[in-house]
């Protein structure tokens, strides 16, 4: 802080120093001097000092402080130029050129800090996702942890993690890809999803009971989950142009080569999917086991052996 009040305070003094001599040796460019330092210790006082003292005072995050102070840096640079420009380009047609260009140039040379300052403000103000959402950007998959100014943090999940479960990696995405890229949220008015469960059965099962034993097993451990889908699909439905889901747990029968493929699709909560597919997995088995159910398995058949020119 001490450090910008005597930024501050060099400013004022030369800016002084300018106008006293201004008034014992007229000549314009001692004046347009004092002016231009007024307009900067001003444009100093209010954006480095003022500002950033009460952003520091009501923000107790150390990135937001970051991030906002950075924001205020670049208005300070802004104004400052254009200060600057007025000061000293007397000529209005001029000015406007000159302005002109400084635009363009500043727009060329920020437009990812711009790009990524638009896509904060829309994110705060229409909430495509917000903190705690599951979201997939980029080809990443995580956690929304913490939304700054500029960029959106995650902790990631997959990759190298077979499975809906953290890795421990931070990625931090800027905001800017909002703008142009799709974002897809697990979690936003609703907290399910629809997950598949592939079975492989033996064709020497009696697959119709087997079927149904799989369906009974399925809807018995989603019941109480499926029964939250429905309650939130009807609030959906009263949102969003969404037609009627069917949210009853069903197989769909598929024929291999090999064995007979169950499909199983159900519904679980967004962060229980591996938990979920878990359980059913194992009580599949259970029940597999003790009625005789043979999971199936990828067979070759020799029919003739190679002649090897014996």
């Amino acid at each position: 802080m001490w450090r910008r009040a005597l930024n501050l305070s060099l400013l004022i003094v030369s800016a002084i120093a300018l106008w006293i001599a201004d008034l014992y040796y007229p000549d314009p460019f001692l004046n347009k001097g004092f002016q231009t330092l007024l307009a900067l210790a001003i444009i100093y006082l209010i954006f480095s000092i003022l500002l950033t003292s009460f952003v520091s005072s009501r923000l107790s995050d150390k990135k937001t402080q970051y991030s906002v102070r950075k924001i205020f840096s670049i208005l300070s640079l802004i104004f400052s130029i254009g200060a600057i420009i007025t000061v000293w380009v007397t000529d209005p047609q001029t000015l406007v050129v000159s302005y002109g260009l400084f635009a363009a140039g500043l727009a060329i040379a920020l437009q990812d800090v711009f790009k990524n300052l638009a896509g904060g403000f829309i994110i705060f103000i229409e909430s495509p996702y917000r903190v705690g959402d599951r979201v997939m950007m980029k080809d990443v998959v995580g956690d929304v942890i913490d939304i700054g100014i500029m960029y959106t943090t995650l902790l990631e999940l997959r990759e190298w993690v077979d499975g809906d479960q953290a890795t421990g990696r931070l990625v931090i995405l800027p905001n800017g890809h909002l703008l142009s890229g799709s974002i897809y949220n697990y979690t936003k008015d609703n907290n399910f999803l629809w997950d598949e469960l592939v079975i492989p059965i033996s064709y020497d099962n009696d697959w119709k009971a087997a079927s149904k034993l799989t369906v009974e097993i399925v809807k018995r451990e989603t019941a109480a989950v499926t029964a939250k889908a429905e309650a939130e699909i009807a609030i959906m439905m009263g949102k969003y142009y969404l037609t009627k889901r069917e949210v009853e747990s069903k197989v769909n029968i598929v024929l291999t080569s090999n064995y007979i493929e169950f499909h199983v699709r159900y519904i679980c909560e967004t962060r229980g999917r591996r938990g979920t597919r878990n359980t059913l997995s194992r009580i599949l088995l259970e029940e597999y086991e003790k009625n005789g159910v043979v999971v199936g398995s990828s067979t070759l058949e020799i029919t003739k052996f190679p002649d090897l020119g014996r």
